[in-house]
């Protein structure tokens, strides 16, 4: 088991967590609430969008000033372009209680998959599982990857970060002070060394707070021999969606159909002879 005490101290997890407490908003159409208990007494808040049972499901790991609140109109076009979107969340974001830490958020991520794994039996969906990460979120979604024994069928993450001492810095962290090296941190860049998982990394050509530097050192680092590498031209760190569009939810859906042979010769010639 990884020892993430080192980075676990106040003045590190003031600047990279920046939980809020909100109540549940109004339940979007085919979507609802589920709490997962990470421990006694704890559990994390979440909500699963829905189009379609045998759609595949994007495991969902938001940035560190988000909510699961904030995605109900990106969700929307998730399911639009045919994939569920389940959100999952760190400890005292939104309705979920507990105090975040590095050490509980990569315990956190596993047990989301295995939630989600076991409801998706229980509750008959049948879609493949890929595992998706933005900024903060993109160091669960790596580290649920890199684990060859669960069912994550592909990788995909949104501005993030191989080296957390440059971005530790950036947020006013005094890494000297603390002594934090690479390995006390996410250790991002070997993780993802180690991911045979095809995998699509998107970054914002002007991102101002995780260079795209970043996420081209992801690229080349990744162990898959099937990557991706999308470079926004003119998004910044918040603005990844409105800059592209449409575009931004059909590349995702493209890189997913291609893993799960849905954009396959075969099946569209299938599909066209059914006059689909």
């Amino acid at each position: 088991m990884t020892d993430y005490s080192k980075i676990d101290q106040p003045e590190f997890l003031q600047l990279i967590f920046h939980p809020l407490v909100q109540e549940k908003s109004p339940l979007p159409g085919n979507s609802f609430d589920l709490d997962i208990a990470v421990e006694e007494g704890v559990t994390l808040g979440c909500r699963f969008y829905t189009c379609d049972k045998e759609a595949p499901v994007i495991l969902y790991f938001h940035g560190n000033g988000e909510t699961v609140n904030d995605h109900n109109e990106i969700a929307y076009m998730y399911n639009k372009h045919g994939m569920n979107l389940f959100v999952t969340t760190y400890r005292g974001y939104g309705w979920s209680n507990g105090t975040p830490t590095v050490a509980s958020m990569m315990a956190d991520a596993q047990t989301s998959l295995d939630f989600l794994v076991q409801y998706m039996k229980e509750n008959e969906y049948t879609g493949q599982i890929f595992a998706m990460g933005r900024s903060l979120g993109s160091a669960s979604a790596i580290e649920i990857a890199s684990k060859k024994e669960n069912p994550v069928k592909g990788l995909i993450i949104e501005s993030g970060f191989a080296d957390i001492i440059p971005l530790a810095e950036k947020l006013g962290v005094n890494v000297a002070e603390l002594g934090l090296t690479e390995e006390d941190g996410f250790n991002s860049k070997a993780k993802i060394e180690i991911v045979e998982r095809p995998t699509f990394i998107l970054h914002g050509q002007k991102d101002e707070l995780i260079s795209v530097n970043e996420g081209g050192k992801l690229q080349a680092a990744c162990g898959a021999r099937n990557k991706q590498f999308q470079i926004i031209p003119g998004a910044n760190h918040n603005t990844m969606i409105s800059t592209a569009g449409d575009l931004y939810f059909q590349t995702i859906k493209t890189f997913i159909d291609t893993i799960t042979g849905a954009n396959s010769w075969r099946k569209r010639r299938k599909a066209f002879k059914k006059g689909e």
